[in-house]
């Protein structure tokens, strides 16, 4: 009988070792897992490579990832916000290293990887720094810039439900980068605020079809986040 819901959050994290490559899904704090960083916060690898939309906000979830020093590389669109001060702090040191990609960019280079591409070409980019060192070409009298997929060893994501085969149901802007980085991990754990029975959620309203996830495990926001609020102070 498939089980997806049998490990438990530090047990799901446990298999995440040294100089993994990592996605995280989420717009900001939107969608973000933040239990599943505590957990892998706990753990301890050391050397990550993690691709996200942004570098961290506040004192909180990815943020205080960065702040441990487990992150040697940021691969992300959006790295300075006001409350980034954690990476700013650690990129001016030169304690971690970041690679710049367009949100549309670093969408189809995951997009890409969980289809199967060998790579892309992307208008966006072209003549600017980003594209120093890659290949070009003009298609049909336009300039695009050949990128790369983004592959993962593991995906962390956030959803609302899943069920033991592993289906997701996400809710509201969680749904951002989750079922997309869920495709190109060869490891997808997937916090959820429900584990449902198989059969109860809606077949037309599974966003990830559990064919892509690996470990549902359940999340509980209030303790957690007490953790993390502890722990920044």
């Amino acid at each position: 009988m498939i089980n997806k819901t049998q490990l438990s959050m530090v047990d799901a994290i446990a298999q995440i070792k040294d100089g993994s490559t990592i996605m995280i899904g989420g717009f900001g704090s939107a969608g973000q897992p933040a239990e599943l960083i505590e957990a892998l916060i706990e753990h301890g690898p050391r050397d990550l490579t993690i691709v996200s939309n942004n570098a961290g906000n506040g004192d909180t979830g990815l943020a205080l990832l960065i702040k441990a020093r487990l992150v040697k590389k940021m691969i992300c669109s959006f790295p300075r916000q006001h409350d980034s001060w954690h990476f700013d702090s650690l990129y001016r040191e030169g304690g971690i290293e970041l690679e710049l990609v367009p949100q549309g960019n670093l969408a189809c280079r995951i997009q890409a990887a969980g289809s199967g591409l060998g790579a892309i070409f992307t208008p966006t980019g072209y003549g600017t720094l980003l594209a120093e060192g890659k290949e070009t070409r003009t298609i049909n009298g336009k300039n695009y810039v050949l990128e790369m997929p983004i592959v993962a060893d593991v995906a962390l994501i956030k959803a609302q439900q899943g069920d033991r085969w592993g289906n997701l149901v996400y809710r509201k802007s969680a749904r951002n980068f989750g079922p997309i980085m869920a495709m190109a991990a060869k490891t997808t754990i997937a916090q959820v605020a429900e584990v449902v029975e198989l059969g109860d959620l809606d077949p037309e309203q599974i966003i990830t079809p559990g064919i892509f996830v690996q470990h549902v495990v359940l999340a509980h926001p209030t303790t957690t986040q007490q953790l993390i609020t502890a722990k920044a102070a």
